[in-house]
Order: C-alpha cells, then structure tokens, then sequence
C-alpha cells in the first residue's frame, strides 16, 4: 500500500490563536491513533542550541505548525510592521504546494520558524503519514489550502482566558515580562479579528472555552466549555446528551461528580446555528476534584465515538489530573473531539485504528 494512491492520506486543519493550547491538544489528538514514536512533539525547545520544531511524532500521525511558513522572521516583520497574524506575512503558496504534495505520498523540505530567537531556520525533511495535522494561526484562511483539508477544528478561547493562558505560557516558557505579554495581545487585536477569528466559518468542529457562568470565583478561575458540531458532515455524528434534538440541561448528582465549594458542574445539549449552518452543541460548565468521576460524566453523553465503554474518560485518567484542562470541559472536549476524529479517518479510509 503506497500513501497518496492506494492509502489515502487525510489532512486535519486546526486553527487558533497562539497561547490557546494547541499543543496540549495536538498531544491528545496523535495520541489516539497510536503508532510507533519516533519524535516527540515540540522537537528541541528548550535544549541547549534546540528549537521549537513542530515534527514527524510518530509513522502514523504528523503535525506541522504553520508558524514554520512566516514570510519574514521576527526581526524581517519589525521592518514590515506587519505581525504574525496579517495574511501578507504567510506564504499560503508554499504551504499549499508543500500539503498537496504530503497527500500525494511525498516528502518535503519545510522551512522552521525558531521561536527562540525569531529567525527562519534550515529546513527539515518531513515524510508522509497517513494523517496529517496543520495547527496554527491560518490554516483555513487560504482557498487552495483549505480545498486540502479533510477536516477542520477551530480553538475559540475568550479574550479573558487567553489572557491567563497566554502569561503562564509565555512569562514561564519564554522568560516574557507581564508587560510584554499585555502589548503582544493588544497588538494582535485588530489582526486576529481580520484574519484569524473568521476562520470559524469554515470549521466542522469548534471548541469554545469561556468563563464559567456558575462559578463563584473570580472571571477567569473556572471555564464554560462548548463543543459546536457541524451537522450533516459524512463522518462526523454529533455527539448529543440524551435526547439529539431537544434542549437538555444536566447538573450531575454531586455523590457522582464531585466538585469544590465554589463550583460545580452542569452540562447542557441543544441544536443550534452556527454561521448560517446547522449545528448540535455539548456544553461542560464548571470543574471536577476528581478525575475518576469523568466516568460518570460520560455516561450522559452519546454519540462518543468510543470502542469500548468508558473509553472517553479511561483516556483522560490515562494523561492525568495534572495535564492542562484535564478536570474541567477543555481536556474532555479536546479527548472526545480525538476520538470523532478517530471515528472519521475510519470512515474516510476503510481502515481500523486500535482503541488506545
């Protein structure tokens, strides 16, 4: 079986903003369709004279971080003016020639964007797996290279949640000041308007986190996720709590689900529009103590796309409380979202993939 003609090679866009966990995410989306590791996500960052590639992870899934096809370096878009986000500073050309070609079965020779020291570096060789994932700011902004893409995933996080991500990210990661983080989002306002949030409109799947409307703390200490489910979509069956067409609102028995003081837990399912399009909406407000209890949370929930029973949440205890939004909406969402993936490559390809 030759990739690119007898094996099909299925191209998954996810688009957000930087900050927003897409790492976090692209770990839980490969994870699920296994393979033999020979790379670890996130490459060299960190390492002494490393970088932060974004590389082949494992012989079935690649991922591929759009940054890597910036126009200019860091010091070229001081002379531009222009920042990261503006579409003139990506080389949509090169990055649909290099993706046409990974799903024809052939490698490529991609450029690197060092996001230690903001220069372009030599390029790597990347070969064909049978999935592709292209994560970054723009990957459904160009016509041709969206016409690649056999599934689309957006990350919209609100401006108050990024803003706690993007501090613990970049002042912890990247040695950045408080100040500087403040002026990098304020700077990309306008552009990530224009450029990245329309991207929504051509996305089967968005995972929205918002503050939480149940907590009692502070905006921000607690989240409201949405999973928003294109319908209609060969492939993807929309998850659904109980009933698929009636509006549900579910708070679990807190024996259950346990929860602290100042916060608990409901969900929600309901059809909805979404750009014009009909669309079915999950919700997981609020946030566990327990990671076990996700195996009670499940149990609402339809249309999971699991091979055995408790899968979803036999995942999420797998990857541990501590791992990024593991004990409220964004982790469960994120892993239920994998498994639909899962679920579509399978009916794309005629091919099984093994329960993790």
């Amino acid at each position: 079986m030759k990739l690119g003609e007898d094996e099909k090679v299925i191209l998954i866009g996810v688009a957000a903003d930087s900050g927003c966990g897409k790492s976090t995410f692209m770990r839980r989306l490969t994870k699920v369709f296994g393979g033999k590791t020979v790379g670890p996500l996130g490459g060299g960052f960190g390492t002494p004279g490393g970088w932060e590639t974004n590389t082949l992870v494992s012989d079935v899934t690649t991922v591929i971080c759009l940054d890597d096809y910036h126009l200019n370096d860091r010091q070229g878009r001081k002379v531009s003016g222009l920042t990261a986000l503006n579409v003139k500073e990506q080389r949509f050309d090169l990055m649909y020639e290099h993706l046409k070609a990974l799903k024809e079965g052939k490698s490529i020779a991609k450029p690197i964007y060092n996001h230690v020291n903001g220069t372009l570096d030599a390029p790597e060789t990347i070969e064909p797996t049978p999935i592709v994932i292209v994560e970054g700011l723009h990957p459904l902004v160009d016509p041709q290279v969206r016409s690649l893409l056999d599934f689309t995933i957006y990350l919209d996080i609100s401006d108050e949640i990024k803003f706690a991500w993007k501090i613990q990210r970049d002042m912890a990661e990247r040695g950045w000041t408080l100040k500087q983080v403040q002026d990098s989002i304020e700077q990309r306002k306008p552009d990530f308007a224009a450029y990245v949030a329309p991207q929504m409109e051509f996305s089967d799947v968005v995972i929205s986190v918002l503050p939480s409307e149940i907590s009692q703390e502070e905006v921000g200490k607690h989240l409201k996720v949405k999973l928003i489910q294109r319908t209609g979509l060969a492939g993807l069956n929309p998850s659904y709590i109980l009933d698929p067409t009636a509006k549900v609102v579910v708070e679990p028995d807190p024996s259950q689900v346990k929860v602290g003081p100042t916060v608990g837990v409901r969900l929600a399912s309901y059809k909805d529009k979404f750009y014009g399009r009909e669309v079915a909406t999950v919700e997981l407000d609020g946030k566990l103590t327990d990671i076990q209890d996700y195996s009670n949370i499940e149990k609402f929930f339809s249309e999971t796309a699991v091979k055995t029973p408790g899968e979803l949440s036999a995942e999420l205890i797998k990857v541990g409380a501590n791992s990024p939004g593991s004990l409220d909406g964004t982790g469960f969402f994120q892993t239920l979202t994998a498994l639909k993936l899962r679920e579509f490559y399978e009916a794309a390809t005629g091919k099984t993939v093994a329960a993790a």
